[in-house]
């Protein structure tokens, strides 16, 4: 294979185009959260995935399974849970069963905002969608993304 290979220039402007699409869709999300709730992507993901944890096994996740479900590094996840916490949106407490770990939890005015924020994100998200639909570069990576179902 040499770097103008068919094979790699179409995965490279595969690539290309699922970037765009992440690019398009992520900064008309931000915009709407932004303009109507004060929040970032970044900060809705991490209310969003927080928000879902429960007290059955496994229900808390540590500090590096947060980072991996936002898609941040571990760094930038604790900088971004502290942010949130001095907005008064998360609050941090010791494991019950290892006083070594500490888990974050989204507090009710952050169950409040997740909730008030969650309907922009999805409008906006639908509208980025449909808009990349138009243009037939990004139309099988939209219905790819449509066609995504989160397991039962």
């Amino acid at each position: 294979m040499t770097a103008t290979d068919p094979a790699l220039t179409a995965l490279a402007q595969g690539w290309c185009a699922l970037s765009l699409l992440h690019g398009k869709i992520e900064a008309h999300v931000e915009r709407a959260l932004q303009a109507k709730h004060g929040l970032s992507v970044r900060e809705y993901s991490l209310l969003d995935v927080l928000n879902r944890q429960h007290d059955g096994e496994g229900g808390h996740l540590q500090m590096k399974q947060v980072a991996d479900a936002v898609v941040l590094s571990q760094s930038a996840t604790t900088r971004l849970v502290t942010r949130l916490e001095e907005r008064g949106l998360l609050g941090r407490y010791l494991c019950p069963t290892d006083r070594r770990g500490i888990y974050t939890e989204v507090t009710e005015d952050g169950a409040k905002l997740l909730a008030e924020a969650r309907p922009t994100n999805d409008t906006a998200l639908r509208e980025s969608l449909d808009e990349a639909a138009k243009n037939p570069e990004l139309a099988p990576l939209v219905k790819a993304v449509e066609a995504v179902r989160t397991p039962a």
